[in-house]
């Protein structure tokens, strides 16, 4: 990963500034009061911060562009949970912040890859929904997300829907007295409920028309999941045999079906 190029997301690295104690103080005060300008000019001012960040994953094979973005996700929920009373260093708050938000990147980002020009939508698109909620008091609509950053709300939808980390279907949802719900256990059959009750009494029947041999294949290739191998050394015939008897057997629960 080239973390040490000059230029990262458009970014002159060698170029950004560094504020001092005072000047990070006085634009918070503004901070405070709504100025988005002081909010531009503080994330500016902390770049160097993502920079020096990002460095600490130099071992990871990310793009440091993808990494520099995501470090600025970082800094700007840093920015905006800051409590100035608490007596703490700026950075000393955000650098977790910014490591916690890249880790996190890395971790639901390793198995599935998305291309470099949805990501960038993506990310266009979250800065802009910040800056929206901050500016108006209220979440953004895709569509003015989508005026934000002149681009259309398919291309919004899509590019935001791509960086999604996908959940499993065993993920747990909710849990009481030992019993958890699971993310499978809300998810219903699109399919007619009387339909397919009715479905499976046919296919019953339809096996009951299959000699002892058959109805034993049918039922381990296609109820437990068995390959013609696997039946084959389970019932003691060739891998031949096993697909000669399926076959003539499918056939026949077709003729009854049909």
């Amino acid at each position: 990963m080239a973390i040490q190029k000059v230029e990262i997301c458009g970014v002159n690295t060698a170029k950004l500034p560094l504020l001092k104690a005072q000047e990070k103080e006085a634009l918070f005060e503004r901070i405070k009061k709504g100025d988005y300008d002081a909010r531009e000019l503080f994330i500016h001012g902390n770049l160097r911060l993502v920079l020096s960040v990002i460095k600490r994953f130099a071992s990871s094979n990310e793009n440091a562009d993808d990494l520099f973005q995501i470090g600025c996700i970082g800094l700007i929920k840093a920015i905006d949970n800051f409590d100035t009373s608490l007596q703490v260093k700026f950075s000393t708050y955000a650098v977790p912040m910014i490591i916690g938000e890249i880790r996190r990147f890395l971790r639901d980002n390793s198995s599935i890859r998305v291309s470099r020009s949805l990501k960038d939508t993506a990310y266009k698109a979250i800065y802009a929904r910040d800056y929206l909620t901050r500016k108006n008091s209220l979440e953004p609509t895709i569509s003015e997300i989508a005026t934000e950053i002149g681009l259309s709300k398919e291309e919004i939808v899509y590019a935001l829907d791509a960086i999604q980390s996908p959940m499993s279907l065993y993920e747990p949802v909710y849990t009481e007295g030992g019993d958890t719900l699971y993310v499978m256990d809300q998810i219903s059959d699109k399919k007619n409920k009387e339909e397919l009750w009715i479905e499976q009494l046919s296919l019953v029947d339809a096996m009951k028309q299959l000699n002892e041999r058959e109805n034993e294949i049918v039922t381990l290739r296609f109820f437990e999941g068995k390959t013609q191998m696997e039946v084959a050394d389970l019932i003691g015939i060739s891998q031949a045999q096993v697909s000669r008897l399926e076959k003539e057997a499918l056939k026949v629960m077709k003729r009854y079906l049909t």
